[in-house]
């Protein structure tokens, strides 16, 4: 749901900022953006907090739900469920950095969303560019083309989410997690390289967009199983895997021009391919069922 929230944002921001720069200039869109982001920071604060039952509209049953599921193993007669030992026990040590940076599944997942970083970006970056350019389609069909990757996103993220949780559940997350996205990646680069050679414009757009789509039928396995592989230490498990992402983003900015300027567009978007087969391969390295450290630490 988090990323079908992207795929919107994504959709919707090249019209906003388009007709705020059509009407009111270049810099008011700046200052539309970031009126945005002021009010998306306020509903956070207002709304968002670190346990669900701290929020004023949990009402009782909600809360003894969740105390019932997160309850720890005690023995009878030792403290109870709200003492303030228990409330020492769920805190977390330090953040464990070695195990991150040494985990192999950790390095194999942040490999992967390196590729991922990378071909998501050329969506983002460079598509619009690839219509209106190399493909010869106007304003108004560049516009509603470009539209097509983020909506794929919207679609594909919800998707690719449902699918996860239910083979997880029904097969284990060996299956739910790393096969969706092995099988995600694969499935984009099929369409990297078809629609890359598609004759047509129209067809070209359509099926490049299916790539943004599949691509993003694995995004909820990396954030899932960092939570699976690092328990309470996944904020830094998944910054540190979200890091990959943006390096590989970054590197779309400068490489994907380069080699379009020199072997053409079909040659970017072909290495896009293989990047996502690799990302896809990465995933076969990945074990969701060995964590860093245990689960449930309770102090002495």
């Amino acid at each position: 749901m988090i990323f079908a929230g992207v795929g919107a944002g994504a959709g919707i921001a090249p019209m906003l900022v388009t007709y705020v720069m059509r009407y009111y200039g270049w810099r008011a869109s700046f200052w539309v953006s970031a009126l945005i982001g002021l009010c998306a920071g306020l509903v956070w604060y207002l709304i968002a907090r670190d346990k669900p039952e701290q929020h004023p509209s949990v009402n009782s049953s909600e809360l003894a739900l969740i105390r019932a599921s997160r309850a720890p193993a005690v023995s009878p007669g030792s403290a109870s469920q709200d003492s303030p030992h228990l409330e020492k026990a769920s805190q977390a040590p330090s953040v464990p950095w070695r195990s991150i940076i040494t985990s192999k599944s950790i390095l194999a997942v942040t490999a992967s969303y390196f590729c991922f970083g990378y071909v998501a970006w050329i969506f983002f970056s460079w598509f619009y560019i690839y219509l209106a350019k190399v493909r010869g389609m106007d304003l108004k069909s560049s516009a509603l083309y470009g539209t097509l990757p983020p909506l794929a996103i919207v679609a594909c993220s919800l998707a690719g989410g449902a699918i996860n949780d239910a083979l997880s559940r029904s097969y284990g997350k060996r299956i739910g997690r790393c096969g969706v996205a092995f099988l995600g990646l694969l499935l984009a680069a099929a369409f990297l390289v078809l629609g890359s050679r598609a004759a047509s414009p129209a067809v070209a757009g359509i099926v490049l967009s299916g790539g943004a789509g599949a691509l993003y039928l694995s995004q909820s396995s990396y954030w899932s199983v960092t939570a699976d592989i690092a328990g309470d230490n996944a904020g830094a498990a998944s910054g540190f895997m979200n890091m990959g992402a943006q390096f590989g983003g970054a590197l779309t900015a400068s490489l994907t021009p380069a080699i379009a300027q020199r072997y053409g567009w079909t040659s970017s978007f072909l290495v896009a391919a293989v990047l996502s087969v690799v990302g896809g391969l990465a995933w076969l390295l990945v074990d969701p069922e060995r964590q860093l450290i245990p689960v449930t630490r309770v102090v002495p």
